[in-house]
């Protein structure tokens, strides 16, 4: 069972496409984030690149910790980003619908 979407703090992974751009973020509020993205409300870089594809997201339960992790997976290698992905999510399915059923 997936626990709430809107408890805790989250770290996500949107992208346009497998293996396309990626969009790493973090929120208190997972559903609601990932829906502002898919409607166009966030301005800037996930908007620019149409970034709407929920495929990886982790829960922590304090902010500083999922701040954190969402700064060093940033700084990661391209390679590595795509790794995390696919290890959890190899078909790079839109996980949006899996949060909010």
């Amino acid at each position: 069972m997936m626990p709430s979407a809107i408890d805790g703090y989250w770290v996500y992974v949107l992208t346009n496409k497998p293996r396309g751009t990626l969009y790493i973020g973090v929120t208190n509020d997972l559903i609601r984030r990932t829906h502002e993205h898919r409607a166009g409300l966030v301005d800037g870089f996930s908007k620019r690149y149409q970034l709407k594809t929920l495929v990886h997201f982790e829960r922590y339960d304090a902010p500083r910790l999922a701040i954190q992790r969402e700064k060093n997976i940033k700084h990661w290698p391209r390679v590595w980003k795509l790794d995390l992905v696919e290890a959890a999510n190899p078909q790079w399915r839109d996980l949006y619908r899996d949060i909010t059923s």
